[in-house]
């Protein structure tokens, strides 16, 4: 039972929960939930990129603050970001101010433009990743999938998108069903990717 922690229902959940007060909120409500909205992939893929080396509580506490400046990840608006929007974003205390994350997001979002012309939509390539067989439930931090993602996303000039980066992505977004065996959670997420209409 490792893997689960009582929240303040009373009722069993992933056990990554209790390392912070807001993530009960962020684990019932968003994760694991599968999502077909591209700004809100793009946004994740973005946020998981600024977290690499850094918890997820910094970034998530920071959330509303990167939405707001980076014009709340609407991609075509990121992509046209010039020299000056860098140096913007590097005097905001609101964020994560590394210029090799600010510089890949903007760069990323040029390459998810790329992509929707490519692709028809960020939802439409990033569900072929969906796993047939996926890991066990909090197993893995990587998959066969994630690191396929990865690659593949680096060969179109993406960056900061490494295959954990990749798999902690669709744990968050529903491409897997990553909640532990026995959080109250799971089987909503179930639920959830039974009715979902997966993006073609």
């Amino acid at each position: 039972m490792g893997n689960l922690v009582t929240g303040p229902d009373g009722r069993q959940r992933c056990a990554w929960c209790q390392a912070a007060p807001e993530f009960f909120a962020y684990h019932d409500t968003e994760w694991g939930y599968p999502v077909s909205d591209d700004i809100r992939l793009f946004e994740k893929l973005c946020l998981e990129s600024f977290q690499s080396g850094l918890s997820w509580r910094t970034i998530l506490s920071k959330r509303e603050n990167f939405r707001s400046a980076f014009c709340g990840f609407d991609f075509n608006k990121m992509a046209a970001f010039s020299d000056a929007d860098v140096a913007r974003l590097l005097q905001d205390a609101g964020i994560i101010r590394h210029r090799g994350k600010i510089e890949a997001v903007i760069n990323n979002a040029q390459r998810a433009q790329e992509m929707v012309a490519q692709e028809g939509s960020i939802a439409a390539y990033v569900w072929r990743y969906e796993p047939e067989t996926p890991p066990a439930p909090r197993s893995a931090s990587t998959s066969p999938e994630s690191v396929a993602m990865s690659n593949d996303l680096k060969k179109r000039g993406w960056k900061f998108v490494g295959p954990t980066t990749a798999y902690a992505f669709m744990q968050a977004m529903g491409l897997i069903n990553d909640h532990a065996e026995g959080c109250v959670f799971r089987d909503k997420a179930a639920q959830k990717r039974r009715a979902f209409v997966k993006p073609v």
